[in-house]
This record gives C-alpha cells, structure tokens and sequence, in this order.
C-alpha cells in the first residue's frame, strides 16, 4: 500500500480537541475585536499598500492568537496576515491565520468581519475556525471530521442550477489588471442566478457556502490567510473547492471558486478563459 506522507500524525480525537481549544482563542480574540469596535480613530489606520488598511486591532488580535496558539504546537510555523511573527515555511506543521478578515468593514462599522485560523500539516488544512463576530458565529471543522456551526452539523445547499443560485464574490480593489477579466463573468451571473453579494470578508463568505447561505463563492488575489480556514469548512460540509481552472491551487494560487457539488460544474466553464490571453 502506497504511504501518504501528507497524513496528519494528529490522530482524528487530537485534532479534534485541539479545534475546541482553537474556538475558544477565536473568541476570545473577536471579544477584543468587538470590544474596539467603534473606537479606532483615524490617526490610528495606517495604509499597508492600495486599499488595504490596518490598525492596532489587527496587529493586537494577531499578537493574542500567536500567544495562545504557540504552546500548542511549540514546533509549528506561522503564516500570519499582519507578519508581528517571522514567517517559517522550513516546518510541516503552520498556523495560517488572519487576525481580523474585513478590516475594512472593521473600520467603517459594517458588518462582516471575522477571526480566521487553520492548521496546515505539509500545506494541507487539517482544521480551520473562523468566528464572525458580530454575530458570534464560530464556523470549524476537523478534516474528516464535518463542520459546524457553534455546535450544529453545517453542509452545503442542494443548489443545481445558475437560476436557482445566489452567488457571492469579492471585487479587486488592488490587483486592477484582472478587471476586465472579471467582467464578462459577472455580467453571465448578473443575467442567469438569483443575484451576486459582495461582503468584503472572504472567510465569512467561504463559511457562508458552508452553510447554505451562498450557493457558490468565488474571489481572485486572495492570501493564505483568507482561504485556509474557510476551503477546509466548504470541502467539511460537502462543498467542492478549486482554482479557477478547477485544480487545486487555491491556497497559494490567489483564486478560488468554493461551490455546492451540483453548481460546480456550472460555474466552473466561465472562468475557462482566465489563463487565456
């Protein structure tokens, strides 16, 4: 028999009750979120480059989760959106989180935004929280092991059909070479589903096909950090997730699609022309 060296050495029950104590440093870390909110002046956002903001509430929040998350895997590496930690791609086993998905939404007081961590053994999510906070929803999974929401059994729709689906997505706001590619497939969705939302926290959006919300999402010029969590939630409650050319290099590629398995092939043909030309 042919050994998988990508299998997780956490047994299932490790890997699993290390996912509860993740929930809770999650939390805690969208309490201190949550208790900001409002609070941040404008003296206090910096600009990391084109439209992309940060302020000490991402760089705090992302100090509390590398201080709860370190003792539990002394020998893991970090792949931290905010860098407060050097990045260590030499170890199998990395943290991937993002400290606050949506600063935007964060910044200007709109809803959705979330705390976003995965565990990755040799690149591959084996569990991954995000904890929307606002609506104190925690979304988890333990690869083999289905997802959740807080503590309820989450899967995917049953959606088939374009006409039938709701589809969500986020626009380029830094990478603007990509917009006229980004086009025409939006104008086939805007045409044939039941409508297109744009929330502006990736994370939430991939945990929102998780559960039914969205029948398919999909994004280009997103970071490790946005999708790592989220793909492993979607593929846990039976969704498909890919590339734009339906391979599976999404978590470093800067592309996903994350879709209901009956939608899949429906929506995979319009980006048949993304690497074209």
């Amino acid at each position: 028999m042919e050994n998988n060296t990508n299998v997780s050495p956490l047994t299932p029950n490790q890997l699993w009750q290390l996912c509860q104590t993740v929930q809770q440093i999650a939390k805690e870390a969208g309490a201190f979120i949550r208790s900001e909110a409002g609070k941040v002046a404008a003296a206090d956002i910096q600009l990391k480059y084109h439209n992309n903001l940060v302020s000490y509430v991402d760089t705090t929040s992302e100090k509390m989760l590398i201080g709860a998350l370190q003792p539990l895997l002394p020998d893991a590496g970090f792949i931290a959106e905010e860098n407060t930690i050097a990045r260590n791609d030499n170890q199998p086993w990395q943290w991937i989180i993002d400290p606050l998905d949506g600063t935007t939404n964060f910044l200007y007081n709109l809803p959705s935004y979330a705390v976003s961590i995965a565990l990755a053994y040799k690149n591959q999510p084996v569990l991954g929280v995000v904890y929307e906070v606002n609506r104190s929803e925690c979304f988890w999974a333990v690869k083999g092991g289905g997802a959740f929401l807080n503590q309820q059994p989450i899967s995917v729709s049953n959606t088939a059909t374009l006409p039938d689906a709701l589809i969500g997505t986020g626009f380029p706001y830094y990478d603007f070479a990509v917009v006229d590619k980004y086009l025409p497939i939006l104008q086939t969705l805007m045409k044939q589903t039941k409508g297109i939302r744009r929330f502006g926290a990736a994370a939430v959006d991939l945990c929102y096909v998780a559960c039914g919300r969205f029948d398919a999402f999909f994004e280009h010029s997103l970071l490790p950090w946005d999708v790592a969590a989220g793909s492993l939630i979607v593929q846990e409650a039976g969704g498909k997730v890919s590339d734009f050319s339906g391979k599976r290099h999404y978590l470093f590629g800067k592309e996903i699609i994350a879709s209901a398995p009956g939608l899949f092939e429906s929506v995979l043909p319009l980006f048949e022309q993304w690497h074209k030309g």
